[in-house]
Parts: structure tokens; sequence; C-alpha cells
């Protein structure tokens, strides 16, 4: 199996801490069910965090970046039962992702982690 794209982020949390007190730029980042999920979360800081560099992440595996008509919106970062992340694949970054590589099947790969001052999100993309 081929890797066609890595990407990894940091930010500092604090830098989110401040963000997330504007409504517009939670609705702007985030995806409708994202924000209803936060909703539960104590600790919503690290978790609006950890979904920004998620993001940031995909985009540098795609070596896109957020242009050509990707949005931050658009990658929506869930969690499966037992907790652990992964990204909703929506119709768009399927288009997207078969306009960078040729193909339809590719694996996602997520990692993110938080300390008290850090967010860090780890992606790879792997042909199936």
């Amino acid at each position: 199996m081929k890797i066609l794209g890595i990407g990894v982020d940091i930010i500092k949390n604090k830098r989110i801490k401040l963000l997330i007190k504007n409504k517009s730029f939670i609705k702007k980042i985030y995806s409708n069910n994202e924000i209803k999920f936060s909703k539960n979360i104590k600790n919503k800081v690290n978790y609006f965090a950890k979904r920004f560099v998620a993001k940031e992440a995909l985009s540098k595996a795609f070596g896109t970046g957020f242009r050509n008509n990707l949005n931050f919106k658009d990658i929506e970062i869930l969690n499966d039962e037992l907790g652990k992340p992964y990204y909703f694949l929506s119709k768009k970054i399927k288009k997207i992702a078969y306009k960078k590589f040729g193909i339809n099947n590719l694996n996602y790969f997520l990692s993110i982690t938080d300390e008290k001052d850090y967010s860090i999100a780890f992606t790879i993309l792997q042909k199936k």
C-alpha cells in the first residue's frame, strides 16, 4: 500500500481559547455536528483545538492547503464509539481526493493529541 500524503499540524491552545469566544469563528470553521457534540465536552478549548489541527493536517496531506474550494467546514472530525477520531468523508472531500490523486479508494488515518498548552494532529493518506 502506497502512502500518498502526510500532514501534521500543531497549535497553541491559548490561541483557540481566544478565537472560540467569537461565535462567527466557530460557525466558519466547525461543522454543525462538531458544534453539537462540543456541548457535551467539558474542555471546549482542547476539543476545538484538536479539530482545528486535524483539519489543517488533512489539507496538508492533500498538498493543497485551504485553496481550490477547500474550506475548514468541508472537513469534519467525528469520533467512533470508542472515542477514536476519524474524518467524515463528505462527497466534496472524496471529490477533492479523486482530483488530487486520481483514485477513489483511500485510507484516511488520523491521530490527534493534546496537552495543557498544545494540540497536535497527524494524518496519513494511503492508497487501498
